[in-house]
C-alpha cells in the first residue's frame, strides 16, 4: 500500500488546517485556531482502484517555525502551495514561499499543486482572479485548482490529482534507475 507525505504550504489564515480537516474528517470547522506546531491527520483513502495512507502535515507559516517547517518539507513526498484567493498578499508570497521549498529540498522539489483556497467566497470578496492563479502555476510548472474548505469543492480531487503525480513521479524515477543499470553494464569492457 503506498503512503504519501503531504505538507500544506502557504500563508497564515489561507484555509490549509480546514483544507486538513475537510480532506481527513469530512467537516468544516468555522472558528480559526492558527496552527502553532505541526499538526498531522491521516486517510486511507482508494485512488484509482489502489489503496494508500496519506499523511497530511500542516505546519505553521511563522518566521519562528522555520526549522520545524523545514523539517517536515524535507521529509515530505509532495506538497500543496496554497493561497487564499480573498487575499493579494497570501499570492504575492507564493514565490517567496516555493523558493524556501526549493532551498530544502533542491531543485528536484517533488510533485506539487497550487491551490487557490476559499472559492465559495462572494465575487466581491476575490483578490486574486483565476486567470491570475492558472499563469503563475504554468510559470512554477504546476498544476491549479481553485478549492473551497467550506463546501468541500474540489478537495478531495486536489488529493486525488497530487497522489496520481506521486506515482507517476515513482514510476519515473524507476525507469531513470533501470536505464542507468542498463547503461552501465552494457559499458563493461574486457581486456584479454
Amino acid at each position: 500500500m503506498d503512503k504519501w507525505q503531504i505538507v500544506l504550504v502557504g500563508d497564515s489564515c489561507v484555509g490549509k488546517s480546514a483544507l486538513a480537516d475537510q480532506f481527513t474528517l469530512n467537516c468544516f470547522v468555522e472558528e480559526y485556531n492558527p496552527t502553532v506546531d505541526e499538526d498531522t491527520s491521516w486517510k486511507q483513502w482508494i485512488v484509482d482502484d489502489k489503496h494508500c495512507v496519506i499523511q497530511v502535515i500542516d505546519i505553521p507559516s511563522e518566521a519562528a517555525y522555520a526549522s520545524l517547517r523545514d523539517r517536515c518539507i524535507q521529509h515530505s513526498n509532495g506538497f500543496f502551495l496554497v493561497y487564499s484567493i480573498t487575499s493579494r498578499t497570501s499570492f504575492d508570497r507564493l514565490e517567496d514561499l516555493l523558493q524556501s521549498v526549493r532551498q530544502v529540498k533542491g531543485e528536484n522539489i517533488g510533485p506539487f499543486l497550487l491551490l487557490g483556497n476559499k472559492r465559495d467566497s462572494s465575487l466581491l470578496d476575490r483578490a486574486v482572479p483565476t486567470g491570475e492563479g492558472e499563469a503563475l502555476a504554468r510559470h512554477f510548472g504546476c498544476s491549479f485548482m481553485e478549492v473551497s474548505a467550506r463546501t468541500a469543492s474540489n478537495v478531495d480531487r486536489a488529493f486525488a490529482d497530487l497522489v496520481r503525480l506521486l506515482r507517476q513521479n515513482r514510476l519515473d524515477a524507476g525507469a531513470a534507475v533501470h536505464q542507468d543499470q542498463e547503461r552501465s553494464s552494457r559499458k563493461k569492457c574486457v581486456i584479454l
